[in-house]
């Protein structure tokens, strides 16, 4: 049966006077609607017992069709609550994993990520187009493009549609780490770890190293549902060049390009024909992005816009360009091969230097 009431977690407190002036108690429950501009990408947003959020979790990572990766949002410096400025949460994802071995190693952290008020986490897989995410505030959010499947989902819970539905945010809360809380009013697991187990920065930063993660900027984090996922491999599929690429997660290509901007902004050290990879991975983003719908093309230029906008910041000599070697196609329109980018290594020097672009 649904839960009457609502069993929030440790991390989140609703102030006094807002659940006295409540016009009616907070439960569970959950609302969806299309995702803004897609005609069958769905969000979820539900609210549950904290006991309930490892079952949703672990029904989620059934849906899965192979594998998935996991999502950490938390604060690596130390939140103080008095402060007028608090700095923004680092978002962080792992590698691909099969979900059995990540649920093996998340399993002994669950709790304290359920619980902590300043640590959001999720699964997600950007070519199935699916996400689950638990925030900080403790909602949850799905995007989808199977709402009957995760409607199923929820009410195998007894998790119900309430379309009026009051959330935790809705009203004035505090947030709390597990550490503000005095150790005696704690059950276990928490009540019998050290210090250092209850601090977020700390057992985060072991997750981190544990799953391999890498930190993600947040004007990076989109969602790309399942259609535009096949629209983008049939589009690949279209080039030879880059046939090899339509079973990859374009998302993750996306990041890669992010990467590659970043790289040559610190000093790429990689020689010219890395260089050139870099420039080819542009190339393909590009393709796609002509050769989809305006709509997912305009979305995509849009998911790259500011590492666009910082590589053409980079470029220098752009009155030459490093077209790629007997290709005759006409690449004028593409920026990317117009100049140099001014934070050269000694390796890509040496091959520029070996090429003749530094002669006059």
């Amino acid at each position: 049966m649904p839960s009457p009431t609502l069993h929030l977690p440790y991390g989140v407190r609703i102030w006094e006077n807002e659940l006295k002036g409540c016009p009616t108690p907070l439960r569970e429950g959950y609302t969806f609607s299309l995702l803004e501009n897609s005609c069958d990408s769905y969000r979820f947003t539900v609210v549950c017992n904290a006991e309930r959020v490892a079952a949703i979790f672990n029904a989620f990572a059934r849906t899965l069709p192979d594998e998935g990766f996991f999502i950490l949002e938390y604060y690596e410096e130390e939140v103080d609550p008095g402060a007028e400025n608090h700095p923004e949460p680092t978002v962080f994802y792992s590698p691909y994993f099969a979900p059995q071995p990540l649920a093996e190693t998340l399993d002994r952290f669950f709790p304290r990520l359920v619980h902590d008020g300043f640590v959001g986490f999720g699964l997600a897989n950007n070519r199935a187009g699916v996400e689950l995410f638990y925030s900080e505030e403790k909602i949850l959010t799905c995007f989808t493009g199977n709402h009957l499947r995760f409607i199923n989902l929820l009410h195998a819970l007894d998790i119900l549609h309430v379309p009026e539905l009051i959330f935790p945010t809705d009203l004035g809360h505090d947030h709390l780490s597990l550490l503000c809380h005095k150790r005696q009013s704690l059950p276990a697991p928490f009540s019998t770890m050290a210090d250092h187990e209850l601090d977020y920065v700390s057992f985060c930063g072991e997750l981190v190293e544990l799953l391999d993660m890498y930190p993600v900027e947040e004007t990076l984090s989109f969602f790309l549902s399942k259609r535009e996922q096949d629209e983008i491999e049939q589009c690949l599929a279209r080039h030879a060049e880059f046939a090899d690429f339509t079973e990859d997660d374009f998302g993750s290509l996306l990041l890669d390009w992010n990467d590659f901007v970043s790289e040559c902004e610190e000093g790429f050290q990689g020689d010219l024909w890395d260089y050139r990879l870099g420039l080819k991975l542009r190339d393909m983003i590009q393709s796609v992005c002509e050769g989809t719908t305006p709509s997912l093309g305009a979305k995509l230029l849009g998911i790259v816009a500011e590492a666009d906008s910082k590589f053409r910041r980079l470029l220098i000599d752009r009155r030459k360009r490093l077209d790629p070697p007997g290709d005759g196609q006409n690449l004028d329109d593409r920026f990317w091969y117009q100049g140099m980018v001014s934070n050269q290594g000694v390796s890509l020097r040496r091959d520029l230097i070996r090429q003749g672009w530094f002669k006059p």
